[in-house]
């Protein structure tokens, strides 16, 4: 069932309310809501989590965070989800949507060689930046979409799963 392997993986929420970083939100990490682990806020967190991974900004995780805190969905599985971009996974999934969102707009996509400052950023800003930010918008919302909707009927095919499990057990 999905509620057990999540929760194997997800760290005690008492660990959460006392870090550090976490202070800023003060007594709204006391909100129940936010650490039980249910079909709905899963969901909820998945679909906030895969929404964020998407957004080419930093502190994803304190959006994500946020935005599981307003929505009393589950706040660690949100976070956790924003973990999909990782260092390795950022250059493909970013030049993915770059290339998504410049299909969308109609431009070729430009040959580009990544460089790490300051100045790299705000010269390609103009030029790589709008395909690069409509792409995003476009994964982040489907993605988020399709996440919230596929942890929903995967959490209710193992309910259905588990009722006809306990039926045919009652039978015998």
């Amino acid at each position: 069932m999905p509620k057990k392997f999540i929760r194997r993986l997800l760290p005690d929420h008492k660990s959460i309310v006392n870090n550090k970083a976490l202070k800023i939100f003060g007594s709204l990490l006391h909100e129940p809501n936010l650490w039980h682990l249910n079909r709905r806020s899963a969901s909820g967190a998945f679909g906030i989590g895969l929404f964020f991974a998407f957004w080419p900004v930093p502190f994803q995780m304190c959006l994500s965070a946020s935005a599981a805190i307003s929505s009393k969905a589950n706040l660690p599985l949100s976070v956790a989800t924003v973990w999909i971009t990782n260092p390795f996974t950022m250059p493909p999934i970013f030049y993915g949507a770059y290339k998504l969102g410049a299909t969308v707009l109609g431009t070729k996509p430009s040959e580009f060689a990544f460089e790490l400052s300051w100045s790299w950023l705000l010269d390609s800003a103009s030029s790589v930046g709008p395909a690069l930010l409509v792409g995003c918008a476009i994964c982040s919302v489907t993605f988020g979409l399709m996440g919230y909707y596929g942890l929903n009927a995967v959490w209710r095919y193992a309910v259905k799963k588990s009722w006809q499990h306990r039926r045919e057990i009652r039978k015998k």
